[in-house]
């Protein structure tokens, strides 16, 4: 880390105005700390330096902050809704006119660069800019009927919308459910993780600074078995949206069910991608170094299996491993490629699948090791970008998410074979298809069972396009129209009009 990135970490902790000591933002405040409160270190994962604490929120917080959001739902509710739609206009420009200070405290937060953290906070307030323009367009439908008799349906908000966000994506993960909950007449209460509480807090706060009414989104601070376990079981909570672990995800989905209340859930993926032998290989390769680049390969969404037509898996091989050994990787501030991994615990575990691939005869083409960029001070979880070939499906790195800069290859003789394999997982996030051939595109989309397929392309799709898993990747789904459904009710009125 260079001396100019460390600097600027504690110029943007000073610019941020928020308190070293972190606690709940509850009717546009910060609460004091309960008393005996546990303190929970949030530290930039670049070097490992503790840049704030987290005092965990009490139950007795929680369910102040519940309440709050459900007086403030009331009221919202019966604003007009082109009025809602301008104060969420409000919130989207306040986000960009913080944008840079946004993204640092994001890359302090999170170790991504500050390139894609800056594109993760113009896609936050896209979100807002989005959804404020639906807040007048949520409609019912007239059906028919016999003659004397008239019905219709109004779509209604649910009240208080309980929202978990993962540390990958901080801001952009509140936003995508924030967003759309508004927008319906909803309130929210989110607990961001424990790990990356910096911009959720900063924007909850920018939120009412711009207009929002006090109340409307609340957040709550500490681990999700303290926390987030008394947060779900509020009697007033009326939806959960959860974006995390498959198992975490299944104690998620118990409350919901128990408590007989809505539930989004977006959860692992282990996307593939197959190559066809016509494919533009450049187009593939970047595809699967991007996933790798991307936030250090620690998203569900990345495509981290490359299922190549044999013909061609050497030339793509090639062209992958000159990609990723050419990465650079070092402190967010520093604009390298790659920045490090959250955690000391997550950063064993990507080396422990890289381990376990070459035990089960995988090949390291290139990385899968520790490393310290040049000037760093230590403490970071930096980990090279890694290449495996002659990967399995039945192997661990395979069927395993393992959110980490690892990418995966295997091989296949036949489409059959390849959507055979494609399909073989626990779960349907994502999936990609590379081929000149129009055909052959729709008809492996077709088959793919992902809840969205790419083509000839891997990347983020817009806030316009819905994005949800099948099996255990999730249920419902968030961005798009789909998304305000999710946080509606449907109510029918009949009428006798003889």
């Amino acid at each position: 880390m260079t001396a100019t990135a460390r600097s600027d970490v504690a110029e943007v902790l000073e610019r941020s105005g928020l308190p070293f000591e972190l606690t709940a933002f509850v009717d546009g405040q910060f609460l004091p700390a309960a008393a005996g409160a546990d303190l929970l270190d949030v530290d930039d994962p670049a070097t490992g330096v503790v840049v704030a604490r987290v005092a965990e929120t009490s139950a007795d917080q929680v369910a102040e902050a519940v309440r709050s959001a459900h007086e403030a739902s009331l009221r919202w509710w019966q604003l007009d809704p082109p009025e809602r739609g301008r104060r969420m206009s409000a919130v989207a420009a306040a986000i960009r006119r913080e944008a840079d200070l946004l993204a640092h405290l994001e890359t302090i937060d999170s170790g991504k660069p500050l390139s894609q953290s800056r594109a993760d906070i113009g896609g936050s307030a896209r979100y807002f800019e989005y959804y404020a323009g639906l807040t007048d367009k949520i409609q019912g439908e007239t059906i028919p009927q016999p003659p004397g008799t008239f019905a219709y349906t109004v779509r209604e908000p649910l009240g208080v919308i309980a929202h978990i966000t993962p540390w990958n994506a901080p801001l952009t993960q509140l936003a995508r459910g924030v967003a759309p909950s508004l927008a319906a007449g909803n309130a929210v209460v989110a607990k961001p993780s424990e790990l990356t509480p910096l911009t959720t807090v900063f924007t909850a706060r920018l939120m009412v600074e711009a207009g929002l009414p006090a109340g409307l989104c609340n957040v709550v601070l500490g681990a999700g078995t303290t926390t987030g376990a008394v947060l779900i079981e509020h009697e007033l909570v009326r939806h959960l949206t959860f974006t995390g672990s498959v198992a975490t995800g299944r104690t998620v989905g118990a409350v919901a069910a128990r408590r007989i209340i809505g539930v989004n859930l977006e959860l692992g993926g282990k996307s593939p991608t197959i190559v066809c032998a016509d494919a533009d290989l450049e187009a593939a390769a970047r595809a699967g170094a991007l996933a790798v680049v991307r936030n250090s390969g620690q998203s569900c969404f990345a495509t981290t299996r490359l299922l190549v037509d044999r013909r061609v898996r050497e030339q793509l091989v090639g062209m992958l491993a000159e990609r990723m050994a050419g990465l650079s990787v070092g402190h967010g501030l520093d604009e390298p490629d790659v920045g490090p991994l959250i955690s000391e615990r997550q950063f064993e575990r990507v080396l422990g699948y890289v381990d376990s691939a070459r035990s089960s005869g995988a090949e390291v083409v290139t990385g899968g090791e520790r490393t310290e960029p040049a000037g760093a001070t230590g403490g970071g979880h930096f980990v090279t970008p890694t290449l495996l070939q002659g990967v399995r499906n039945d192997m661990p790195v395979a069927r395993e998410e393992i959110f980490g800069p690892v990418q995966s290859v295997l091989e296949f003789d036949s489409l059959e074979q390849a959507v055979s394999i494609a399909n073989d997982t626990e779960y349907g996030l994502s999936a990609g298809v590379f081929t000149r051939d129009v055909a052959t595109a729709h008809r492996v989309a077709a088959q793919l069972q992902a809840g969205q397929v790419q083509i000839n392309r891997y990347t983020g799709a817009g806030v316009e396009i819905p994005f949800g898993g099948y099996k255990n990747s999730g249920l419902g789904r968030e961005k798009g129209i789909d998304a305000v459904h999710h946080y509606t009710q449907v109510k029918a009125v009949v009428m006798d009009v003889t």
